[in-house]
């Protein structure tokens, strides 16, 4: 994955490092170690005047991947083991967070807060020309990473015609977007996920028949105007251009979008279409990303 303007590196605002005891009292919490196993550590600590981990680690107790989550613990940087939660495996950054993925998702996240949300604003269309060019996947990825910053984070799939976030998140509320659109449901069928601490899923809800007219309505600004109020970013998945002109109404409550293409397959051509289209509706385009994964 890579943005047309280049990368820098990510902004966190993790916590200073709290004391080296706690790995040992984390390792227990999580169950990599039993209390028999800590005191033997403790004893090898002790002996070679070493850290904790390094000595839990020689024992052969636990392995580089309990240090991690440890750690992670510890910096106040959550993130899931694999299969737990039951989500799905394409959120890398809540499974995978040490990954080439995730920290090219962390630089994306650092060029939209310098390029976009530094500015005030809150909202941003994840749009693509083409379906399978993965903008489902990196609008999750990308709410799941600021949310890991501390960000208080919504993602609405919006995308009314193929929607997969429900699927991704494992939604056990069936009401969703379009639900809210026609009246019949309110803000409570946003659902906020206990794994991840700063972060709120709001499904498409009822597959419409009429996607287009529903995302032209007022309810949707009205819908727009007050989760900005209670969210501090909000990342909107939509529907590809080539499928319906549902992501041009959706980009302008946004005011702003991320383009998505797919490394050696969206042609310059429907790219070039799309820019035309967004701008036709007075859209900004925030930046790009070349996705390869």
């Amino acid at each position: 994955m890579d943005l047309t303007n280049g990368i820098t590196p990510a902004v966190s605002n993790i916590k200073p490092e709290k004391s080296e005891a706690n790995i040992g009292k984390l390792l227990l919490d999580l169950g990599k170690l039993t209390a028999d196993e800590a005191e033997r550590v403790l004893r090898l600590q002790k002996q070679e005047n070493i850290r904790f981990g390094e000595a839990a680690l020689r024992l052969g107790f636990i392995n580089e991947a309990d240090i991690r989550q440890a750690l992670s613990v510890q910096f106040e940087y959550p993130y899931l083991q694999t299969n737990e939660g039951g989500f799905s495996p394409d959120l890398v950054a809540a499974y995978q967070p040490f990954s080439k993925q995730v920290e090219a998702l962390r630089a994306l996240r650092t060029q939209l807060i310098l390029r976009w949300f530094s500015e005030g604003n809150k909202a941003l269309a994840v749009v693509s020309a083409k379906s399978g060019d993965g903008c489902s996947y990196i609008a999750a990825n990308l709410a799941i990473v600021f949310s890991q910053l501390g960000e208080n984070t919504l993602l609405i799939d919006a995308n009314l015609r193929e929607p997969v976030q429900h699927r991704n998140f494992n939604l056990s509320e069936p009401r969703g977007l379009s639900d809210i659109l026609i009246g019949r449901s309110g803000p409570e069928v946003i659902t906020h996920l206990g794994a991840f601490e700063n972060l709120s899923v709001l499904g498409a809800g009822t597959i419409p028949p009429n996607p287009q007219e529903l995302l032209a309505r007022s309810s949707f600004t009205d819908l727009m105007n007050r989760v900005m109020g209670d969210y501090d970013v909000i990342i909107v998945d939509t529907s590809s251009t080539e499928q319906s002109s549902d992501a041009q109404a959706i980009a302008g409550r946004c005011r702003g979008t991320l383009v998505v293409s797919r490394v050696n397959e969206t042609k310059l051509h429907d790219l070039n279409v799309l820019k035309d289209q967004l701008g036709g509706v007075g859209v900004r385009i925030v930046g790009a990303v070349a996705n390869q994964f």
